[in-house]
């Protein structure tokens, strides 16, 4: 029996496919201009953003960030760079050395926290969104995020994937948050 073989089969909690990959990075614009060189882009930007009604290890704390969004085809990535030393999942993550690779996302209609937390899983931190973010404890070593995907956040979301579709590598690869809606985007 190989290894694979050994292991249970997979519960899957999550409501669809992997929608977000998320970077924790020391520089948001050097990481855009790496990303920008994969041909990724363009960017939607977001600095100064105080995470306002955010729980970490189930204290409040609001932290500052500086957020970035494009598109690959329908998988998003963020990037989120931490601006200050309140404490947060992302702070915790760079103090360790960490930079980088750092969390998956699936977007919901509905994220009922007991639901997930019922996997065993433990919350590390929330959102006002909301979102939560979960100590999954597997080999893979993933921090998930589950967020809820309301009106608002699927006009953004469209809004950044139809610019990515329609970009052509050159023009204003860097742009302001929250981009235009999605039908507005070819029109800009």
């Amino acid at each position: 029996m190989t290894h694979m073989q050994e292991r249970p089969p997979a519960v899957a909690p999550f409501p669809g496919p992997v929608r977000q990959i998320s970077f924790v990075v020391r520089d948001l614009d050097v990481a855009i201009r790496d990303w920008l060189t994969l041909g990724v882009g363009p960017w939607f930007v977001l600095r100064g953003f105080r995470a306002v009604g955010s729980t970490y290890r189930d204290e409040a704390f609001d932290p500052l960030l500086s957020l970035a969004f494009a598109n690959s085809g329908d998988l998003q990535v963020e990037l989120i760079a931490v601006e200050d030393d309140t404490p947060s999942m992302y702070r915790e993550f760079l103090d360790s050395g960490g930079q980088g690779f750092h969390h998956v996302a699936y977007w919901a209609a509905d994220v009922a926290a007991a639901q997930y937390a019922t996997q065993g899983w433990r919350c590390l931190q929330s959102g006002s969104l909301p979102f939560h973010y979960y100590d999954v404890s597997n080999a893979l070593g993933l921090v998930v995020e589950v967020s809820v995907l309301n009106d608002r956040m699927r006009a953004i979301a469209a809004g950044i994937r139809a610019a990515a579709q329609e970009w052509d590598g050159v023009d204003r690869p860097v742009r302001d948050y929250p981009p235009p809606s999605a039908s507005a985007v070819g029109s800009a």
